[in-house]
């Protein structure tokens, strides 16, 4: 990264700045009352960006270790209560997690775990620190529906919001999610990384360079270090680095024996090097995240620069993407994002995207099946009717 080079972070609430403190690795605590006046601070926003940001792990391990920093006891015991909430939770997880892998296993189903417990101890030792609200794994695509009368043989029901036509769900789609009403666990079944359209390893690869977890009584594999990364920068990128949690799982994997010459040619090759680079900015900027040299290459560029500039309209405004509706202005905003995250060759792939038939187009004129290629000539005709009976609404 070059020097001297520094974000422009002055819309960001004291709260904010203060939670950052905090997330430094580095940070000394006796020295807050002198850095940061704490006498100005608003206690219940605090806690507010805390939950928000799913960072109150972390911050109620350093701040119970802190002494005479002038924070509120209330504020400390409130951390704490969901700190061992969250405690209980992922070993919920972890659980079930080792139960569901060793159930696909035993099925011949290779599964890779994507994030929860495995991903918590890889980065932070300890699952206590880190937060995951559902079991996130990938498994080979031809293995979908064998998966999904394994997990409804267990009593989990799947979430059929998925509207298919052509098979477009391959690569419009990367997951399908499964909920089980009687244990409260969610499970995110994936059969890529992301969304398409893009290129992205294939599970036999991703297979090939796989980790065991240590931390279940039986085998359970996730993501390679540097296929995590990878993984980690695209799907925080995809949400605007809009939790901070993301970002401290750069940081946290950042201070890992990386193999920085393997990294970036994953990056290259499936044009990522610009959001890789966003997230070692925003990591270095915000959380004083330490870049070896070969780090500090890749984060480089004004098109990173002006991307990591870009995530702070998420972080400053607390904005929850997950929280329907969507604002307009910001699912403007998020929409222009994503575009600018995407490479030339995405770029291209989604505006051809718009070409392919989609299931309104099925809604709008329903065919038999074997007449669904009609949906192609189509699609233009249909799109305009549907826009023309949108405007003649009341």
């Amino acid at each position: 990264m070059e020097a001297g080079y520094s974000m422009d972070v002055s819309l960001f609430p004291k709260e904010l700045e203060l939670m950052l403190f905090f997330m430094n690795e580095e940070a000394d605590g006796d020295e807050l009352s002198y850095n940061k006046g704490l006498a100005d601070i608003n206690w219940p926003l605090f806690k507010e960006l805390a939950i928000h940001h799913r960072v109150f792990p972390t911050l109620y391990t350093k701040l119970k270790a802190v002494k005479e920093a002038g924070i509120p006891p209330y504020v400390i015991e409130a951390l704490r209560v969901d700190y061992q909430l969250n405690t209980y939770q992922m070993l919920h997880l972890s659980a079930e997690m080792d139960r569901i892998c060793k159930l696909f296993s035993d099925s011949k189903i290779d599964t890779l775990v994507l994030k929860g417990p495995v991903l918590a101890a890889e980065l932070y030792g300890d699952i206590s620190q880190r937060t995951s609200g559902d079991l996130d794994i990938l498994i080979p695509i031809e293995k979908l529906d064998q998966a999904e009368r394994l997990l409804a043989a267990q009593g989990y029901k799947k979430d059929e919001y998925i509207q298919t036509v052509l098979n477009d769900w391959k690569w419009r789609h990367h997951h399908i999610t499964f909920f089980h009403h009687t244990n409260g666990i969610k499970i995110e079944v994936h059969w890529r990384l992301g969304p398409g359209p893009g290129k992205e390893p294939s599970f036999q690869e991703l297979w090939a360079r796989r980790k065991i977890s240590s931390i279940t009584r039986h085998p359970v594999y996730y993501l390679g270090r540097e296929d995590l990364f990878l993984f980690l920068v695209s799907h925080g990128a995809r949400h605007g680095w809009s939790r901070l949690r993301w970002l401290v799982d750069i940081d946290r994997i950042v201070r890992q024996d990386l193999d920085v010459p393997q990294l970036r040619r994953l990056l290259k090759q499936y044009e990522q090097l610009h959001i890789g680079a966003q997230a070692l900015i925003l990591a270095s900027q915000l959380l004083c995240t330490p870049l070896s040299e070969d780090l500090k290459t890749l984060a480089q560029g004004q098109r990173a620069r002006n991307l990591a500039q870009d995530a702070l309209f998420y972080i400053r405004q607390r904005i929850n993407l997950h929280d329907e509706p969507i604002p307009y202005a910001v699912s403007e905003y998020h929409k222009r994002h994503l575009f600018s995250l995407m490479s030339n060759t995405r770029k291209l792939l989604f505006i051809l995207n718009f070409f392919y038939p989609y299931p309104e187009d099925a809604n709008t004129l329903a065919l038999p099946k074997y007449l669904h290629f009609l949906y192609f000539p189509l699609r233009p005709f249909l799109w305009v009717w549907r826009k023309t009976k949108k405007i003649a609404l009341p």
